[in-house]
Parts: structure tokens; sequence; C-alpha cells
């Protein structure tokens, strides 16, 4: 079995107890104390996967993560979500519908298994793209419109993806090729 590191549980057990009280918005005694019940339950549930390796490079590497810079990267994907948002509802909204699907196939030279995992939800929390899949160092990503996937492609998103586990600045994203159709993809 991989050796738990202290950090990691009590980063865990933090970031779902926030999540428990954001979404319980209940603060007196009972409730927090189910919510401790809760997250304890769910990292005693969770702790059983650690005997399994989902990717030949997964480690433990949230010890390595810069937690300054991880404020300023939700920031900063705070105002992309919002301002995607924006895109997808101007989109919605005008009589042309101009919507130009794409599927695009990148490969993304990050760090570790934990980095692609953030990237992968960092692109699925930004409205008008979803990842589609991920495998080894390949995102397959669908957008509604070009404009969508701007900060994917052009390497914004990876590259402060991969600035949360050190601060060598280098080109990310490689190999970048759309698909208008499914059929293209075969």
């Amino acid at each position: 079995m991989k050796k738990l590191s202290l950090v990691s549980v009590f980063l865990s057990f933090c970031s779902l107890m926030g999540f428990w009280l954001i979404m319980s918005g209940h603060y007196d005694p009972i409730h927090i104390g189910m919510g401790v019940i809760s997250v304890v339950l769910v990292l005693y549930v969770n702790h059983g996967l650690r005997r399994y390796s989902f990717y030949s490079d997964e480690k433990d590497d949230l010890s390595n993560l810069r937690y300054g810079y991880l404020v300023y990267y939700l920031g900063w994907l705070a105002w992309q979500i919002i301002a995607s948002g924006f895109h997808v509802a101007g989109v919605i909204l005008r009589k042309s519908l101009p919507i130009a699907t794409y599927i695009v196939k990148f490969r993304a030279d990050l760090p570790s298994a934990h980095a692609r995992m953030i990237l992968g939800n960092s692109i699925t929390l930004t409205p008008g793209t979803l990842t589609i899949d991920i495998t080894g160092n390949e995102f397959t990503i669908h957008a509604l419109t070009p404009q969508s996937l701007s900060s994917v492609v052009n390497d914004d998103m990876p590259s402060r993806v991969a600035r949360l586990f050190s601060r060598e600045k280098k080109t990310i994203v490689y190999d970048v090729r759309f698909y208008t159709s499914p059929e293209e993809l075969s």
C-alpha cells in the first residue's frame, strides 16, 4: 500500500469539510458534527482505493503544490468560468445560433496525474467545453465554439496548471488536432 501523507489527508479533510459547510448552509453544532462524520467516512472509504495505482506516474505530489499560486489560479479560473458563461449565453441568445462544435485532441506535457486531473476538471468547469477523455497525456475535448477552447489551445490554462507544481515556464500543449465531425475521429 502506498504511504499515506498527513498533508494529503489534512487537505482532503479541509476541502471536503469546506464543501460540506458551503453546501449545507447550516453552521450549528449538529450540522457541523454530521459534516465531520461524513467527511471522515468518505476519507475512510476512499483510503481503500489508495492500494491501487491507476497511473504509472501517480504520486502524492500535493506536498509540491504551490499554495500561494493555487489561490491565484482559483481566482483566474473563477474569472474564466464567468467570462465563458457570458460567451455561451451570448451564443444561445443570438437568433443565428452560431454554434460550430469541435472535438479537439491535444497532448499536454504536465508533471503528474494530479496535474492532468486538474486540467481536465478546469476545462470541464469552463462553460462551452467538456473533457471527454484523458489517455496518458492526450486530452480529448468537446467545444461549443472555437472561442470556447481558446485558453486551452493557446496554452494559457495548461501552463497555469503546470505552474501549480513548478515555477518553470515552458510550452505545455502540443500536437493539437481539430475535428468537426465524429467520423473524422476514426
